[in-house]
């Protein structure tokens, strides 16, 4: 009989410990890869553009993505700018100019800052940072002051479109991600 209470006790002390080491992570998809260049890059409440209209410079300047995605400009009001990319955004503003504004308009559009990324839990400087085009989970943690004494260094999760993620720490964010650094238990 007290044989099975020690073999009941260590059973629950090995799935209280495996549960604890794990920390939520094992059971995450591993974070898809994003593309590198600019021009896959997506619009997003928050970012900063340059738009330059040939030959207008009323309808030029420096615009940002409002919280409802939008973008509001002059002469043709509100345009979607949310999950566009910066040429299909071109597109759309030529578009719209065309129809009664211009004859043959021409527009480029860049990203002037994009949208911060943030990083918490077991860092030193949890926050929120300014992205960088190619930033991987290690550049995140290094900008908030580097893992402190209880992070599990193994691995990341990383939110992006309000699903989470399991990330090493070579991999690649995007502008808008929450980078968290779990906690190790022993």
């Amino acid at each position: 009989m007290r044989l099975k209470v020690l073999a009941a006790f260590a059973a629950c002390i090995g799935f209280a410990l495996t549960g604890c080491m794990g920390g939520g992570g094992g059971s995450l998809p591993p974070l898809p890869q994003t593309a590198a260049s600019e021009s896959a890059y997506r619009l997003g409440p928050g970012d900063k553009l340059k738009i330059n209209v040939f030959g207008s410079e009323d309808l030029s300047g420096d615009f940002a993505v409002g919280d409802t995605g939008m973008l509001s400009l002059p002469l043709i009001g509100d345009i979607k700018a949310v999950g566009l990319t910066p040429d299909q955004l071109s597109n759309a503003m030529k578009a719209k100019l065309a129809d009664g504004f211009m004859r043959d308009p021409k527009v480029s559009i860049s990203v002037t800052s994009y949208r911060p990324v943030y990083v918490m839990g077991e860092v030193t400087r949890p926050g929120e940072y300014p992205f960088a085009s190619g930033m991987s989970v290690l550049n995140a943690i290094a900008l908030g002051g580097g893992y402190s004494y209880r992070a599990n260094q193994e691995y990341a999760i990383v939110t992006r479109d309000n699903r989470e993620y399991r990330a090493s720490g070579t991999s690649r964010i995007a502008a808008g991600d929450i980078v968290r650094i779990p906690e190790r238990y022993f």
